[in-house]
């Protein structure tokens, strides 16, 4: 096996994709940050007095995910062609499932799981003044598609 993240004196590289196919590559995370239901139903009602939190958490998980290399060491500078975010609204949690997509030489399941986490974080920042207890749990890869390794899904929740 190939250690492909080290060059020759054993440092740590950026993996080179130069002839690596270009292909629609497709990565979808999900996260999930657990609250009292008061919390839930404030953000619900529009009751958080930092604003929307929603829209915010949407808004932050987006710009996560195109900041991705920036704060991941080895992760390539990537020129997404779509993120998506989506909530679920539960009685004690909100739920966010990120889509990520991209035309390209490596896939995006780091900037999918980026924009779920970041998208959480918000979320917490933005309700912290109420329920303090909140816990971020849960992120993983639901999803990915294209490149030489193919399709993946999650078959466990």
């Amino acid at each position: 096996m190939e250690f492909t993240h080290f060059n020759d004196e054993g440092r740590a590289k950026m993996v080179d994709v130069t002839s690596k196919d270009i292909t629609i590559r497709i990565a979808s995370a999900y996260g999930k940050i657990s609250m009292k239901h008061e919390t839930s139903e404030a953000i619900k009602t529009g009751k958080i007095k930092k604003g929307d939190v929603l829209a915010v958490a949407q808004v932050a998980g987006i710009m996560a995910a195109k900041r991705t290399s920036s704060i991941i060491p080895m992760c390539h500078p990537l020129l997404l062609t779509g993120i998506d975010l989506k909530f679920n609204l539960l009685y004690d949690a909100v739920e966010v499932i990120s889509t990520v997509k991209l035309h390209g030489k490596t896939g995006v399941e780091m900037e999918a799981l980026m924009a779920v986490t970041v998208a959480c974080l918000t979320i917490y920042d933005m309700c912290k003044a109420v329920d303090r207890a909140m816990t971020i749990e849960d992120i993983f890869l639901l999803e990915k598609s294209g490149g030489k390794s193919g399709y993946f899904k999650r078959t466990a929740l």
